[in-house]
């Protein structure tokens, strides 16, 4: 009986598993939980210039992967029905982040500026909207945060542009 060289590899291989060896076998990582939104935390809303801020939440928990965007809304000036949902524009490409415990990840938000001094204006013609805070939607938890600066939130319209999570 002749025996092929594909035969007795897989002879040789069964025989090594028969050992209870596996040899040359790559390691499989067990795969890695979505963030939830109670494990992570906002460190606040840091103003980058007069339209931009800066959201990040750090991981407190065990490692976790955070994908996408966020989701926006003005605070409701005491009172969560009267929160106004923005609408976000996405910017650029979303991509999972890992998180490990004490790791962070932030977003760029974006919004149309007021123009002029104290009151100011939108060049649209519409009114300007003001609010002390916002409420940023991560991981299922929403985050009321204020601007670092001691600010309040303007804008015109009612959208803003999300960078995915980096």
């Amino acid at each position: 009986m002749r025996v092929t060289g594909k035969a007795a590899a897989l002879g040789a291989a069964t025989a090594v598993l028969a050992g209870g060896l596996l040899v040359g076998a790559p390691a499989v990582a067990a795969p890695v939980a979505a963030c939830t939104g109670e494990q992570l935390s906002a460190t606040g809303a840091e103003r980058t210039d007069s339209d931009r801020v800066r959201f990040t939440v750090v991981n407190d928990g065990p490692a976790c992967v955070l994908r996408g965007f966020p989701t926006v809304a003005l605070s409701g000036q005491g009172s969560p029905d009267r929160n106004a949902p923005l609408r976000v524009v996405p910017r650029g490409q979303a991509r999972p982040v890992l998180l490990s415990e004490g790791g962070s990840a932030s977003t760029v938000l974006t919004f149309t500026p007021v123009l002029g001094e104290a009151d100011g204006y939108c060049a649209s013609g519409a009114d300007p909207t003001v609010a002390p805070s916002l409420v940023v939607g991560v991981a299922g938890m929403g985050f009321q945060v204020a601007p670092s600066d001691g600010g309040q939130f303007a804008l015109c319209g009612n959208t803003v542009r999300a960078t995915a999570f980096r």
